[in-house]
């Protein structure tokens, strides 16, 4: 194993077609794959064993990390999950493909454990790379709200999913940039993908230094692959009823990150970035406090529910104890001996 090139990027951003691109470029995604859905019927290109191991550390944390995660603190909550046992198991099935030069990994979970994956792969002695994929915010939320939203739910709920969806594209943006900068790295933009695809992907495998003949043959089954058809969501902030602080933060990240599309070593977005970050940060926390009791009335329920749920279980208990007892007296008063003390009562 020479290479692994991980695919980044929010879901709905185009990562499972530039992930079937490189596979049609000779990269190895290993099986076994993740099914495709109606969400994705030409098929995610995640490798199953991958998606697995992700899912198990989010879930496994101090506190459950979503996919698309929006709290500022989401990242260091992922990042103190991993132990050494989660490190020997990615290691173990990196060894797995170590005859195949140039690996492919996509899930749009793996950002949350970028350090772990720079251990594993540096330590076989191979390189990483990050392919980070960019699509318009808008773009993204109208996406998830297509294939992920229940049409039944009513405008509020609507609302609060495409808040949610504007403000984990954010963060993922933001995480993703912060963490692969000392990695080889490349931003393509969605559009440029299915508008010239020879020309993106040749920029890809320059930057990630890929084992790629250039130029591409004409025709190519990537030709067949890509079709510019396939972005049925237009740009555009007017069907996404989200704040107009939110909306500010989301077009300045947007902006920033063309920046490193177009130049990967631009000094100046790391730091255009990290003030968005501050002014997210500090929109994060005015939602939090006008949220904050609607946040105590559902926790407040979920105490009082889990109170009866206790309550239920030891009515239960003892409603069990005490029709032992009686079965116990039954038993000893149709016996010659004297009663038995059973071995759960305490002495007296």
């Amino acid at each position: 194993m020479e290479r692994v090139v991980v695919v980044a990027g929010a879901g709905r951003s185009g990562t499972s077609t530039v992930a079937g691109a490189l596979t049609r470029l000779g990269l190895l995604l290993p099986e076994p794959h993740v099914p495709p859905d109606e969400t994705n019927p030409r098929g995610f290109y995640e490798s199953q064993w991958v998606v697995d191991f992700h899912k198990s550390l989010l879930n496994r944390g101090p506190a459950v990390v979503r996919t698309l995660d929006s709290r500022p603190e989401a990242a260091g909550l992922a990042a103190r999950v991993p132990d050494d046992g989660d490190a020997a198991r990615l290691g173990a099935w990196l060894d797995r493909w170590s005859d195949e030069p140039q690996l492919l990994v996509k899930d749009p979970r793996a950002f949350w454990f970028h350090d772990l994956w720079r251990r594993a792969v540096t330590d076989r002695g191979a390189r990483l790379g990050f392919l980070t994929m960019l699509r318009h915010p808008a773009e993204v939320a109208a996406s998830r709200d297509t294939h992920y939203t229940p049409t039944d739910r009513g405008e509020a709920f609507r609302r609060r999913r495409a808040t949610a969806n504007i403000a984990g594209w954010c963060m993922a943006c933001l995480e993703t940039e912060s963490a692969t900068r000392d990695d080889r790295r490349v931003f393509v933009r969605y559009a440029d993908l299915l508008a010239d695809w020879r020309t993106t992907l040749g920029g890809v495998v320059e930057r990630l230094d890929l084992d790629v003949p250039l130029p591409f043959a004409d025709p190519h089954p990537v030709d067949e692959f890509i079709e510019p058809s396939l972005n049925r969501s237009e740009a555009g902030w007017d069907g996404v009823d989200v704040p107009d602080t939110l909306r500010a933060v989301a077009e300045g990240v947007w902006e920033q990150m063309n920046r490193l599309a177009d130049d990967p070593a631009d000094a100046a977005a790391p730091a255009a970035l990290a003030a968005l970050r501050a002014d997210y940060e500090r929109l994060f926390d005015h939602a939090v406090g006008v949220a904050l009791d609607h946040t105590n009335a559902r926790e407040a329920l979920v105490r009082r529910k889990v109170r009866a749920s206790v309550r239920a279980d030891y009515e239960a208990q003892i409603a069990e104890l005490e029709q032992q007892l009686e079965e116990a007296h039954a038993d000893d008063e149709d016996a010659d001996e004297p009663p038995t003390r059973l071995p759960w009562r305490r002495r007296r």
